[in-house]
């Protein structure tokens, strides 16, 4: 490949703008891995950053559901050769700050530091991405996971499945999932894969409520027909569900999530918050039980790195979860711009769109 070869890659190019641009093919640092892409997705989280709610430059290339082919390696990395598949969580931690060494390597470096597509450095929206402390991060695909179901696994898999664990749901227990959008409809998964009895999901379009009844959910309240938190107590009674995990990031669904959680249980916050309002999230006083309910609250992060990337592999790879069904829309790279406006306007009932190079 000659010198200063380019590549194109769909960049930030204002607020609420993107575009297709050309950039050097990255060079691979030591510990660092080179690859070429060979499919992509958009997350909502892509949306809610070019709306304002992070800053980043302009030019930066957006993001973090990526998987390829080694394209070149950095001169320390072992185990891995040039045309191997591989994919690369949405968070890249570095494996060996503080916050890495003490178990939270989703806060590598800092708060929410574990994510640095787009944020501290290129996105994967590219046809080609270097991957940061290969040896942490980077994960060979096994031969049984196709690059579309991979996909899932680098984020919206990850993040269901880490917000159902957090959410300490007993086995046989209740938990409400408020909004059925990407991370949602996989929440739905991973509650029902950890043993969750009974299920109930809030969904406003007719499809994804219909999809969420298919990947486990037993009921799904439609919240502007009917109040959730009414709807959810009339189900389950009274006191409210084990747990509720807020999947949009509003303030009113989290309200709600802490309305709707028994004394004792569990609020789990896996939306993304500030993209429409950077006010305090709203705590239900009397809801709260003064401050003394037991309640706990927890906001979480898709987990990184190799080991966890393996685990969600081994689910797909054993068919013990199948997210594909989110997929809605198939285009090629020169048709992302397309496939964003549509992730940004929620048109022709987009949930995921697959991206070919």
């Amino acid at each position: 490949m000659a010198t200063g070869a380019r590549m194109k890659a769909l960049a930030f190019l204002g607020t609420n703008r993107v575009g297709l641009i050309e950039k050097p093919i990255p060079e691979p640092g030591p510990d660092d891995v080179v690859v070429r892409t060979t499919m992509s997705s958009i997350c909502t989280s892509d949306i809610h950053t070019i709306s304002g709610a992070v800053a980043i430059p302009l030019d930066q290339v957006l993001g973090h559901e990526s998987v390829g082919i080694v394209h070149r390696l950095g001169e320390k990395v072992k185990g891995f050769r040039e045309g191997d598949r591989v994919a690369v969580g949405g968070v890249t931690p570095c494996g060996r700050c503080d916050y890495c060494q003490s178990g939270h390597p989703t806060q590598c470096g800092g708060m929410l530091g574990g994510y640095k597509w787009t944020v501290q450095r290129d996105g994967n929206l590219a046809e080609y991405f270097r991957v940061p402390d290969a040896a942490y991060n980077l994960v060979a695909v096994p031969e049984a996971v196709s690059d579309e179901q991979a996909l899932y696994a680098l984020d919206v898999m990850s993040t269901g499945i880490v917000a159902a664990q957090n959410a300490q749901i007993p086995v046989g227990g209740t938990v409400a999932i408020f909004a059925q959008g990407p991370v949602g409809l996989c929440t739905t998964i991973g509650v029902r894969l950890l043993g969750a009895g009974l299920v109930i999901t809030t969904a406003t379009r007719p499809d994804r409520a219909r999809l969420s009844s298919r990947l486990g959910a037993d009921v799904v309240i439609n919240p502007r027909a009917e109040d959730a938190v009414e709807q959810i107590r009339a189900v389950v009674g009274q006191p409210g569900v084990d747990s509720a995990i807020e999947a949009l990031g509003s303030h009113q669904t989290f309200e709600e999530c802490i309305r709707a959680t028994k004394p004792g249980g569990t609020i789990v916050n896996v939306g993304y918050h500030g993209w429409a309002s950077q006010a305090p999230l709203p705590v239900p006083i009397v809801s709260f039980g003064m401050g003394l309910s037991d309640k706990t609250i927890r906001a979480v992060l898709a987990s990184g790195g190799r080991e966890h990337l393996q685990r969600m592999f081994r689910l797909l790879e054993t068919g013990r979860v199948d997210p594909t069904p989110l997929t809605t829309h198939r285009m090629r790279f020169d048709e992302v711009e397309r496939a964003f406006r549509l992730m940004c306007t929620k048109e022709e009932n987009i949930i995921k769109p697959l991206i070919t190079y």
